[in-house]
């Protein structure tokens, strides 16, 4: 889930945080992907409405050898 799509549902990013249940300063240190167990606990709270999609977490960096 990306945070972007979060933060236009919840409004900002205050209420995402809460939503999310974590404390403001954890929610902007997130990157452009929300945590996936957090992503998980958005689409429950919104009914689906924003998705979490495990395929995105299943990418893995790949390091250049």
């Amino acid at each position: 889930m990306y945070k972007s799509d979060a933060i236009e549902y919840f409004g900002n990013l205050t209420k995402l945080a809460q939503a999310a249940g974590v404390k403001l300063p954890s929610a902007s240190a997130w990157g452009e992907l929300i945590p996936e167990k957090r992503a998980a606990r958005l689409e429950r709270l919104t009914g689906g409405e924003l998705k979490y999609d495990p395929a995105l977490y299943q990418q893995q960096p790949t390091n250049a050898a």
